[in-house]
């Protein structure tokens, strides 16, 4: 080597310009060598002598290269292998568009319908109150559940359940999550399956006409009709592949939503319209019918336990962490979800009162007060928008059982599962829906009960969970103020299940099983 190198290799540790050409006396054939092709690193005293010199230019080459890899890899996250057999987890492309899509398609659908009878039973103040606090609060721990989907170096939490059991523990996050998170989601769904049928018997009849000489179908033959094009749709393999779906289900809503209550306010109050409270036999009664109503706001509001979920579709690194697109999508969503929501329950009690039917709300005040006024096509085109909207929603809530069944066959045999078994499991669920629609046809009415079940995975549960993994300063604001939402929503829970099952046992005798309307 030229006498300048054996210089600089012998000269001590001293800062020294930079050098930005070849030695004149380096020959020829060196000129381009990986060694010298790069000017000489600034050396400082912590610097070993070693990595001063030009010979270990390629370590130091490599090194920056493998940093640069770990950096986009993250923290190292550890992926369950498994995870890329399962619905939730098989594909990974997702964007803040397609978080959009599935936040707007889960966040709002049929059960903005029945948001005015919260009205009739709280009146026009403390329902206004009441919808506005909980929106706001079920949007903070939203925000929670996308910031600790990656709060753990090393860990993506791609399920609601993984979660809880992180934090809780493997048995006790399975007894306070799992059984919400099945109940909601099959809940959700059968609910769907009746409104999606009733919907459609209601579409035939407009469409037939009053003239009509053909043999109608049944609800029960309706609600078979309506489960199998869900579980056709159903066979789209994981919850990427429904974007699409989402995004027609959640265009879907905000056009039907905006429709009823653009339709109800144009039409004006009904004659004989009332704003006064739902009169009451008792004060238990009433005290029952106000738990009812908070039931329904809150079932207005699920949805968490799909978050989690959603954002486990996205790519994430280091740099480019999922929680920034995935914020993204969730603040756009829940912007068109505030547009839709508040001028449905407000606007609708606005136009009906207290005269609002407490099952299916809006769309059958529609039906009832304005069949005669509006135009057959309006009407026909907002039920089947209606209808389209459930068959979309119902993927949505149905990809969480669908992974739970297939991570049971997974987790035995340790192997994906074969697409004839990925098919017999979503049909065997449409069926087990299907039979749960005909067997409580009242199903879609006890949107209470089903939001008080479901309300500590929306308003508590977040709250707890962020104390125990990002451990903010204790007695510091955050850390009172998460525990007060989380004893508040579990409080809650447990008030209004109480009141709505009180409520169910009042009503029993017009509860009709096996019963559904011809």
């Amino acid at each position: 080597m030229s006498r300048e190198v054996n210089e600089i290799i012998s000269h001590p540790a001293t800062p020294r310009p930079e050098v930005r050409t070849p030695p004149v006396s380096t020959p020829p054939s060196q000129l381009h060598s990986p060694a010298l092709r790069s000017p000489l690193p600034r050396s400082t005293p912590r610097t070993p002598r070693f990595m001063r010199t030009p010979l270990a230019s390629p370590i130091r080459h490599a090194i920056v290269t493998m940093k640069g890899h770990l950096e986009e890899l993250g923290h190292l996250t550890k992926l369950d292998p498994k995870d890329s057999w399962l619905p939730i987890t098989e594909s990974r492309n997702g964007n803040s568009y397609y978080a959009a899509f599935h936040t707007l398609s889960s966040g709002i659908g049929f059960q903005a319908l029945v948001l005015p009878v919260a009205f009739t039973f709280l009146g026009w103040t403390w329902a206004t109150i009441c919808l506005t606090v909980t929106f706001v609060w079920q949007l903070y721990t939203l925000w929670l559940l996308v910031q600790m989907h990656e709060a753990v170096p090393g860990t993506r939490y791609s399920r609601y359940l993984h979660l809880a059991m992180s934090v809780f523990g493997p048995k006790m996050g399975k007894i306070l999550t799992l059984f919400p998170i099945l109940y909601l989601s099959a809940g959700i769904c059968s609910a769907i399956n009746i409104v999606g049928g009733s919907s459609m018997k209601l579409f035939f009849q407009i469409v037939c006409g009053s003239n009509c000489t053909s043999q109608p179908l049944t609800s029960i033959e309706w609600y078979l009709v309506f489960i199998c094009l869900a579980t056709v749709l159903a066979q789209l393999p994981n919850l990427n592949s429904i974007a699409g779906v989402s995004l027609i289900g959640g265009t879907t809503a905000v056009v039907y939503c905006t429709l009823i209550w653009v339709l109800s306010v144009s039409k004006g109050q009904v004659a004989g319209v009332s704003y006064d409270l739902v009169p009451a036999k008792s004060d238990l009664d009433r005290v029952l019918d106000i738990l009812n109503a908070l039931g329904i706001i809150a079932f207005a509001f699920r949805g968490h336990n799909l978050v989690l979920e959603i954002q486990s579709t996205m790519p994430s690194s280091l740099k480019h962490p999922s929680r920034v697109p995935m914020w993204k999508g969730v603040k756009v969503a829940y912007v068109i979800v505030a547009l839709c929501l508040f001028p449905m329950a407000i606007g609708g009690f606005w136009a009906y009162g207290n005269k609002i039917p407490s099952s299916n709300g809006l769309l059958a005040a529609l039906y009832a007060f304005h069949m005669n006024d509006i135009p057959r096509p309006v009407l026909g085109l907002t039920i089947l928008l209606v209808i389209v909207n459930c068959l979309a929603s119902f993927q949505i809530y149905a990809m969480p059982i669908f992974d739970t069944m297939e991570g049971a066959y997974v987790d035995k045999y340790n192997k994906p599962c074969p697409k004839w078994l990925r098919s017999g499991f979503r049909i065997l669920f449409g069926g087990v829906g299907f039979l749960l629609a005909v067997a409580f046809p009242f199903l879609s009415s006890l949107g209470a009960l089903i939001g008080a079940i479901a309300l500590p995975l929306t308003l508590a549960y977040p709250s707890f969970m962020w104390i125990s993994i990002t451990k903010p300063k204790r007695y510091g604001a955050s850390w009172y103020m998460n525990w007060f939402l989380g004893i508040l929503g579990m409080g809650l829970s447990v008030v209004l299940t109480i009141g709505a099952v009180w409520s169910l046992i009042k009503q029993g005798v017009d509860l009709h099983f096996f019963k559904a309307a011809s």
